[in-house]
């Protein structure tokens, strides 16, 4: 395409050769948990595509995901909890949620990432997952919907689901810096380490949201996957250590 004053601009691809660039260029989903390798990616692939056509950025992209997050996290909070409400909040969260992995994909795509973008998705990230088990708290708080020692619920899922936020980045970063930081751990990886990340999926606990407008449910879905969540955080943590014991920072 030219221009009036001459310069030469690329040729935008249309939706359906944007969804089959970044098919091809997707980043393997080894060992990542099932819903987000499945079905979070594939969709977000697709809103991706729909970003770039309408000349949305990645920066963009991500505001769009935590502004969907937010909405769904004052519902859970200010609401009471009922059917509809369930359903709005099930579905602006795996909005949002799809919308978290079109930024990075659109980034690849138009190869407009950047450092500053990339902290702004994890603080995003963390952000979101704070505030949402927060508003579970203040929902059993406000609207009685269960006795007060289940309030201890979303307080513990708050930090096992920060706890294992963290230590993923952090032991991928001292992967990096170990001798043989350069050199990618196959172990555990593939079908079995996608079975076992299960109930660490974001995704999967985005649909558990669905059951909000029935407490009862909810509370028995909502401690379950903590519960889950929390025995592979520990396994997690012990074989990380394990690892890391063996390693040894590269010299400088």
């Amino acid at each position: 395409m030219h221009t009036a004053q001459g310069r030469v601009e690329p040729t935008r691809l249309s939706y359906t050769d944007a969804v089959r660039s970044l098919a091809a260029a997707q980043k393997s989903g080894s060992g990542a948990p099932p819903y987000s390798r499945w079905i979070n990616r594939p969709l977000g692939r697709r809103l991706a595509a729909l970003a770039y056509r309408v000349g949305l950025s990645p920066n963009q992209v991500t505001l769009l995901s935590g502004g969907c997050s937010l909405a769904a996290i004052l519902g859970i909070a200010l609401v009471r909890p009922q059917a509809w409400l369930g359903l709005v909040v099930g579905a602006l969260l795996v909005l949002g949620y799809a919308l978290d992995s079109a930024d990075g994909q659109l980034a690849r795509l138009t190869g407009g990432g950047s450092l500053a973008g990339e902290w702004l998705d994890h603080m995003v990230d963390t952000v979101k997952v704070c505030l949402l088990h927060s508003a579970v708290l203040i929902s059993l708080y406000r609207f009685g919907s269960a006795d007060r020692p289940w309030l201890l619920v979303p307080l513990g899922y708050l930090l096992v689901s920060v706890v294992f936020f963290v230590s993923f980045l952090l032991i991928g970063k001292l992967r990096l810096e170990a001798a043989t930081g350069s050199e990618r751990r196959s172990s555990g990886r593939g079908l079995l380490q996608t079975v076992v990340a299960l109930p660490t999926d974001y995704g999967v606990l985005c649909l558990i949201f669905f059951a909000f407008g029935w407490p009862t449910l909810f509370l028995v879905l909502y401690t379950a996957l903590f519960a889950a969540h929390t025995l592979v955080l520990s396994g997690a943590m012990a074989r990380w250590w394990k690892e890391l014991t063996g390693l040894t920072r590269a010299p400088r």
